[in-house]
């Protein structure tokens, strides 16, 4: 009995095999098409054109009954070829597959939010990857683009880019940047697309980042005793791997090194409680720089509200100083501001 039920089921297994194979394509995607019904098939339906859905309703008319087993072939087989299938997605596909489905004009305001952002991402992106590393790329470039470039990133970062390239290339670079008008959006899109594709998707895939400056973002989580503890360790063990941890550590103090619409811009930022927690337990010189970047009247509200608070937790006030620096941080990365590490190059002069 159950070898003739083994049978029979491979029998009709092969029978279906059988009548799957010798389905043409238009019946096969007939048949998925009547299966997803209206409501699931619709957005199908929509994206093929005239001639296909001429095509694809004749061989539906020709169909007629096809059994459970055939139906059950033709969900595996193509969940198979799907599973076996390479997907890349692209602006350009993006675009291309929207305009069948959309209306021009949403396609538009979608595309230009997609190209806004996606740009935005690109250059900060390059303004957070070495300079050494961004002027070796862009000596092959040509000083057109260069210029380009340089406008769109930190003025800080172009600084530091131009003094890494040939001379006379540097200044034709400068040159154009002076005279550099509107960058047609289309040119600009595909400057962006190919530093994603060829340099920046290169750059995060390749990179060794520096031991020592992930061990300093480390060491500027730590809070201020398990800090010194670490680093007066460490200066017995290694003391070249300490002085150089210390020259890559952002800290509280380095605050100081803000020019004043920064410093202003992050007293803007930060809430007011932090601050006051963060002043309290600060060096007298780091609270003359931010009472210096206040009004008077600012100023004495803030040191009324530190005195109001009355003792105060030296844990609380390192978890005010770091979320001060990591507020630094976010602001730079966005370039509303502009932050000095302890390297004497980067130290302003006034």
């Amino acid at each position: 009995m159950a070898a003739s039920a083994i049978t029979a089921a491979a029998t009709a297994a092969l029978a279906a095999s059988d009548e799957f194979d010798s389905l043409p394509g238009p019946q096969r995607a007939a048949l998925f098409l009547l299966l997803l019904g209206e409501q699931h098939g619709k957005p199908i339906w929509a994206m093929l054109d005239e001639e296909e859905v001429r095509t694809v309703s004749h061989a539906m008319v020709q169909l007629g009954t096809v059994d459970a087993s055939t139906v059950e072939r033709l969900i595996v087989d193509f969940i198979q070829r799907l599973s076996n299938s390479s997907v890349s997605g692209s602006v350009e596909r993006t675009e291309q597959l929207l305009m069948k489905v959309f209306p021009p004009d949403q396609v538009a305001i979608i595309m230009a939010e997609i190209y806004n952002t996606s740009g935005k991402r690109i250059w900060t992106r390059l303004s957070q990857i070495d300079a050494e590393i961004l002027a070796n790329y862009l000596r092959s470039e040509y000083p057109q683009t260069v210029a380009v470039i340089l406008s769109r990133v930190r003025p800080d970062h172009a600084a530091r880019v131009l003094t890494m390239l040939p001379d006379d290339f540097a200044l034709d670079v400068v040159n154009r940047m002076l005279k550099l008008e509107t960058v047609q959006k289309e040119a600009l899109h595909h400057i962006e697309e190919t530093l994603r594709l060829e340099f920046v998707g290169a750059v995060a895939q390749t990179a060794k980042r520096d031991a020592h400056e992930a061990m300093a973002e480390v060491f500027n989580a730590f809070d201020r005793q398990t800090e010194t503890r670490f680093l007066s360790a460490l200066d017995d063990l290694n003391r070249e791997a300490a002085k150089r941890i210390r020259q890559l550590m952002f800290t509280f103090e380095d605050l100081t090194k803000l020019d004043p619409a920064s410093a202003q811009t992050l007293i803007r930022q930060v809430d007011k409680q932090i601050l006051c927690k963060a002043l309290k337990g600060s060096p007298e010189p780091v609270r003359t720089f931010f009472m210096g970047n206040m009004s008077s009247r600012a100023a004495k509200n803030l040191n009324e509200e530190m005195e109001s608070l009355g003792p105060i937790r030296i844990k609380d006030v390192d978890e005010a100083q770091l979320a001060m620096v990591n507020l630094a941080k976010e602001l730079a990365d966005k370039g509303d501001i502009m932050i000095s590490k302890n390297r004497a190059e980067e130290e302003l002069i006034y």
